[in-house]
C-alpha cells in the first residue's frame, strides 16, 4: 500500500476503536440501576448504594472527557505528520539509530504523560477524594511519578535497545531471539515482582503472629499450598481499596494482603480470599496464563517481523526516511484489531479461571465466606452492580460480582 492509504487505514482503525469504546461506555452508563440486588441487601444501605451510582456516572463522564483528548492528540499527531516531524526533529541532532529511537520514545512518553497530568491529579485529588478513596498525599503522586520516570527509562530502555540492535543486527529473524527474551523478562517479572519492584513503591511487612497468620497458614498446610513468606502491605497509603494477591512461579509463593483488606474483613473472609488465590494455582492458570502470554508475544513478534522494515509505514506517519521506531507506531495501531481479539479471548479465559477459583474456594473452605468476602469488597469499592453484558464481554478481566455470587450458590 502507499503511504497515503496506510495513512487512511491507521485513521480508520483509530476512529473505529474510539467510536466503539465510547457506545460501550455509554450504554454501559446508561445500564445503572437504582434498585439494590437482594443477594447484597445486607451490605448496602439506600444511601450508600446511591453513593455508589453518583461515583459510577462522574468515572464514566470524566473517562469520556480524558479518552475525548487523548483521541483528538492521537488523531492530530497522526494526521499532520507530527510523529514524522519529531523524527526530523531529532534526526540531525543524533546519529546512531538505536539512541535516537530511545530519544523519540521518551519525549513521547514524558510528553504524553505531562499532557494528561491534570487529568490523573484531577481523579485522584478531586473525584477518589470525594468519595473518601483518595489517601495519596503530593508528596507520593509526586515521588510515584519520579520513580516511574525512573523504572520506565531502565526496564523500557533495556528492552528497546535489545530489540532495536536485533533488528539491526540480525534483521527479519529478530523475532525469533527478542521473543526469547520476552519470556525471560516476563518470567523474571512473575518471580520477582514482590522482591523488587513492588517494594520500590510500597512498604511490605511481614504478617505479625496471631490469629488470621495461623488460619492461613493452616489452609496452605491442608491444601499442600508452598507458602514462603505472608506479608502486609500499605495500600493505604495511597487508597481505601483492598486487594490480595500472591506472586512467584517456583516452589515458594508468596501472599501479599492490602492492610485495607485486612482491616475491613473477618479472618475467615481473608482466608476465603486467599483460597481463591491458591485456585489459580492449583488450577495452572498461572502457568498457562504465562505459556499462553509467550505465544501471543511471538506471534505479534513474526509479524512485526514481515512489516517492520517496510519504509511506506514511516511515509505515512510524516517522516521523510525509513525509521524503525516510527514503524513501530505504526504497526501497533495496525495490529490493534488482532490484538483486540486476543486481547477478548483472554478476558474470556481470565473470566472462566475466576469461576474456578472461586469454585475451589468453596470446596476447599467456604463458599459463604467467599460471597461475604466479594460482598464487601464491591461495597467498599463502590462497584457497578449492573455492568451492560457487552461491557463486560469486551472489557471485564473478572465476572461481575451477581454473576460471581450466583456461580458459588
Amino acid at each position: 500500500m502507499s503511504p497515503t492509504t496506510i495513512l487512511v487505514v491507521i485513521l480508520i482503525i483509530s476512529v473505529v476503536t474510539y467510536v466503539f469504546d465510547q457506545v460501550l461506555d455509554y450504554i454501559n452508563l446508561k445500564a445503572l440501576r437504582p434498585d439494590i440486588p437482594s443477594d447484597i441487601e445486607a451490605f448496602y444501605n439506600k444511601e450508600k448504594y446511591e453513593k455508589s451510582l453518583t461515583y459510577q456516572r462522574e468515572r464514566m463522564r470524566f473517562s469520556f472527557i480524558t479518552s475525548g483528548f487523548s483521541f483528538v492528540l492521537s488523531i492530530a499527531m497522526l494526521a499532520l505528520g507530527g510523529f514524522g516531524w519529531l523524527d526530523g526533529l531529532l534526526r540531525p541532532l543524533i546519529l546512531h539509530p538505536i539512541a535516537l529511537a530511545l530519544v523519540f520514545f521518551g519525549v513521547i512518553m514524558i510528553a504524553s504523560d505531562l499532557l494528561t497530568i491534570p487529568f490523573q491529579w484531577y481523579s485522584t485529588f478531586v473525584i477518589e477524594e470525594k468519595f473518601g478513596f483518595n489517601k495519596t498525599t503530593l508528596r507520593t503522586f509526586i515521588t510515584d511519578k519520579l520513580k516511574g520516570y525512573v523504572l520506565g527509562a531502565l526496564v523500557g530502555g533495556v528492552l528497546l535497545t535489545l530489540l532495536m540492535y536485533l533488528v539491526y543486527w540480525i534483521g527479519p529473524n529478530f523475532w525469533i531471539w527478542f521473543g526469547l527474551v520476552a519470556a525471560l523478562f516476563i518470567l523474571f517479572v512473575n518471580m520477582f515482582y514482590t522482591t523488587l519492584i513492588l517494594p520500590l513503591f510500597n512498604k511490605l511487612t511481614p504478617l505479625a503472629e496471631g490469629e488470621l497468620k495461623t488460619a492461613i497458614t493452616a489452609f496452605a498446610n491442608k491444601v499442600d499450598f508452598p507458602l514462603d513468606n505472608i506479608f502486609v502491605m500499605d495500600g493505604s497509603k495511597r487508597s481505601a481499596k483492598a486487594n490480595a494477591f500472591f506472586s512467584g512461579m517456583g516452589k515458594k509463593k508468596k501472599i501479599v494482603l492490602y492492610d485495607t483488606l485486612i482491616n475491613n474483613h473477618t479472618t475467615e473472609e481473608l482466608v476465603a480470599v486467599l483460597a481463591h488465590e491458591v485456585g489459580h494455582f492449583k488450577k495452572k492458570h498461572i502457568v498457562w496464563s504465562y505459556l499462553i502470554s509467550i505465544v501471543q508475544v511471538f506471534f505479534v513478534l513474526f509479524i512485526l517481523s514481515r512489516m517492520v522494515f517496510n519504509e511506506n509505514l514511516s511515509l505515512a506517519l510524516g517522516g521523510q526516511h525509513q525509521a524503525i521506531h516510527l514503524n513501530l507506531i505504526a504497526f501497533g495501531i495496525l495490529f490493534s484489531p488482532i490484538s483486540g481479539i486476543t486481547g477478548l479471548l483472554m478476558s474470556m479465559l481470565s473470566r472462566k479461571n475466576e469461576f474456578e477459583a472461586d469454585a475451589y474456594a468453596k470446596e476447599t473452605f467456604d463458599g459463604n465466606a467467599l460471597s461475604n468476602a466479594l460482598k464487601k469488597l464491591s461495597v467498599d469499592s463502590l462497584s457497578n452492580l449492573y455492568p451492560h453484558p457487552w461491557y463486560v464481554f469486551f472489557h471485564y478481566s473478572h465476572p461481575p460480582l451477581l454473576q460471581r455470587l450466583a456461580a458459588l450458590k
